[in-house]
């Protein structure tokens, strides 16, 4: 039986996806599927079922704002209970994303902490 949590990235260069992937390979069992752009994220929200969506505060692609994905998920009555994240250092794009029905996310430079650990627990585990 498959245990894998499905979890989408979306807007992460290569080596932030890298880097977040070690991270979530280290403490959960996960199946990491990447989006680009705002439109492949959405797509492949449409096609299958994600555990969690962790989108970049900017998107690296296109340097788009990841709350807009944020707010076209959580407004669509078929994708809106999907748990999102932004992965932001920055805390009021945390308090923004929250604002939209985001859960508190976490930035690249927290990957080692307990806590966000913790904070993934209820989704990954």
């Amino acid at each position: 039986m498959n245990n894998l949590r499905k979890v989408l990235s979306v807007g992460q260069c290569d080596p932030d996806s890298a880097s977040l992937s070690r991270f979530l390979n280290q403490h959960f069992q996960v199946s990491i599927d990447r989006a680009a752009l705002p439109s492949e994220a959405i797509e492949k929200l449409r096609r299958a079922r994600f555990d969690l969506v962790l989108i970049n505060r900017k998107l690296d692609a296109d340097y788009s704002d990841g709350t807009e994905i944020v707010k076209a998920i959580k407004q669509d009555s078929k994708l809106g209970a999907t748990p999102v994240m932004i992965v932001s250092n920055h805390e009021e794009a945390q308090k923004e994303a929250v604002e939209l029905g985001a859960e508190y996310g976490f930035g690249k430079l927290e990957f080692a902490q307990p806590e966000v650990v913790e904070r993934l627990k209820p989704f990954l585990s």
